[in-house]
């Protein structure tokens, strides 16, 4: 008969470890069980466990956390030790840096950690997000609870990204498209035309203005133009990279994008729908209000939205009311406000934060749609005008061309 290494909590939630003999886990935990003691891990006597070292630059995208949170909730609901829930879903995750991830996590919570303070150390992949609802989860008793929730916030977080790049492929394809073509028009087909018109002007003669300004415009981007607003773009691109990955920067950057016609209301829709969701998960789950409200300032994804959030923080800590210090900071639409203050009037802030954040999330998914609504007619009429504009300068020389060549046959 085997002999297992055990460890568990007793009904005083302390820690206790030994060795003891059993024909499999199973059997383990039933007599634990009769001593009041809840397994929490166990290994076969003599079994070398090696954890590979984590590799750098790893990520672990949401989607696979999503996965990896539903299935735990559902073996951890199944009754299941919270060890060999860990080791079954390490062993099937196709990404080894993950793996490694949650075999490290197996480990720390065999020595005894608790499962949040396991997570904490690999913040790459178990935000404090994640963290401190599992905390709240194991404090509560509810951690299969807790794990529910959080995939299911992982996931709309997944599906609200989802749809705004599926949203932005299209009118960017097309754009890129555009570009493409009326460069290669203006830097390979228009140079063949100059020297076709050029070859037939006699003495004294000049093409029409469309025509030389369509040419001068290739010329120059033929020439060092082109290659001087490429680099101009590139090195654009990436000094605005560096300038808002400073804090003064980032704080100019996230203020004028919600500034912006359109896009600025979409991408304040989506800072509303996040904040709603993550706060209302968070409070659902028991985390105490001040530390949910921290969390999710540092969620927000947007400076401004994260120290309005932190202001509403700071209001709350002071004693006043939920919708006082929102209102304040002028960054959330009137109607959060009031419904958050029903909410925290009727004791149901959490689920009316969820229903705003239902809302929002539907007017952002509408709002994407209005948008490409307007943008594909906007794109459409660009590359008429544009493309229209250079084959008609094309063809007024050959308009005057003809014209002189009828005149000289009568």
């Amino acid at each position: 008969m085997p002999t297992y290494t055990y460890k568990g909590r007793n009904r005083l939630n302390e820690v206790v470890s030994g060795e003891r003999e059993a024909a499999s886990q199973d059997e383990l935990r039933a007599l634990l069980k009769r001593e009041q003691v809840i397994l929490t891990s166990a290994s076969e006597k003599g079994r070398d466990i090696r954890i590979p070292k984590l590799g750098r630059n790893k990520k672990v995208k949401h989607k696979e956390l999503a996965v990896f949170t539903r299935q735990f909730s559902v073996m951890i609901d199944a009754g299941l030790p919270l060890v060999q829930c860990i080791d079954i879903l390490a062993q099937q995750q196709p990404n080894a840096f993950f793996k490694d991830v949650l075999n490290q996590v197996r480990q720390d919570v065999e020595e005894g950690s608790t499962l949040a303070a396991a997570l904490s150390k690999h913040p790459k992949v178990f935000d404090q997000l994640y963290t401190h609802m599992v905390e709240a989860g194991e404090t509560g008793g509810v951690l299969d609870i807790i794990l529910q929730r959080l995939a299911t916030l992982i996931e709309k977080v997944v599906k609200l990204k989802r749809n705004i790049v599926s949203a932005s492929i299209y009118p960017a394809a097309v754009v890129l498209v555009a570009v493409a073509a009326v460069a290669v028009i203006m830097v390979v087909v228009i140079p063949q035309f100059e020297a076709i018109f050029l070859g037939l002007l006699g003495p004294g003669e000049i093409l029409p203005l469309p025509t030389r300004i369509v040419m001068a415009i290739s010329n120059f981007l033929a020439g060092w133009g082109g290659l001087a607003i490429l680099v101009s773009l590139i090195g654009a691109s990436v000094g605005l990279k560096f300038y808002y990955q400073t804090p003064k920067g980032r704080k100019v950057v996230d203020t004028v994008l919600l500034k912006l016609p359109i896009f600025g209301g979409i991408l304040r829709k989506i800072a509303v729908a996040r904040f709603s969701r993550i706060l209302s998960t968070l409070l659902s789950s028991g985390v105490p209000i001040l530390q949910s409200l921290e969390i999710t300032a540092r969620t927000a994804g947007n400076v401004v939205i994260q120290e309005a959030i932190m202001k509403v923080r700071d209001g709350v800590e002071r004693g006043e009311n939920f919708v006082g210090p929102l209102k304040a900071t002028e960054v959330f639409p009137e109607m959060v406000s009031q419904m958050i203050g029903v909410g925290e009037q009727t004791g149901a802030m959490d689920a009316m934060l969820g229903k705003i954040a239902d809302f929002y999330e539907d007017e952002v998914d509408s709002a994407i749609a209005d948008l490409l609504a307007m943008i594909e007619p906007a794109l459409i009429a660009f590359l008429g005008v544009t493309i229209g504009s250079i084959v008609v300068s094309m063809y007024l020389p050959l308009f005057t061309l003809i014209g002189k060549l009828a005149g000289g046959a009568k």
